[in-house]
């Protein structure tokens, strides 16, 4: 069993930049693919960015230049440093892993962040 936390989101104005993290606790095979993806009211959830455990990283392309995301896989963390925030990018923010190793999906609760303009 996996369980994923997910922490730093909050409020920020447009134009600025905030950093989330995604720590990963239990038994973690790999391959894996973590993965941060968003939801805002009204809306369905769409993939930000997932990050390959051998290296290779996709962002969707709304995010694309503005969006870093990174893994530590010594720690078990994710983290997502978002630039540039605009008031569409608020939502709350979902920390993912799948394991390919066993065919498993893994969901952290989320966290909360706000864009004002």
């Amino acid at each position: 069993q996996v369980q994923l936390v997910e922490s730093g989101g909050g409020l920020v104005q447009a134009g600025g930049s905030l950093r989330l993290s995604c720590a990963a606790t239990g038994s973690i095979f790999s391959p894996n693919t973590m993965a941060w993806y968003r939801q805002a009211p009204g809306k369905r959830r769409e993939l930000v960015a997932s990050l390959t455990s051998d290296g290779n990283t996709n962002y969707a392309d709304s995010t694309k230049g503005r969006f870093t995301a990174s893994r530590d896989n010594a720690k078990n963390m994710m983290y997502l440093r978002m630039d540039d925030l605009k008031p569409e990018d608020t939502a709350v923010y979902y920390c993912n892993l799948l394991d390919k190793h066993w065919g498993m999906d893994y969901w952290g609760k989320g966290t909360l962040v706000t864009v004002s303009s």
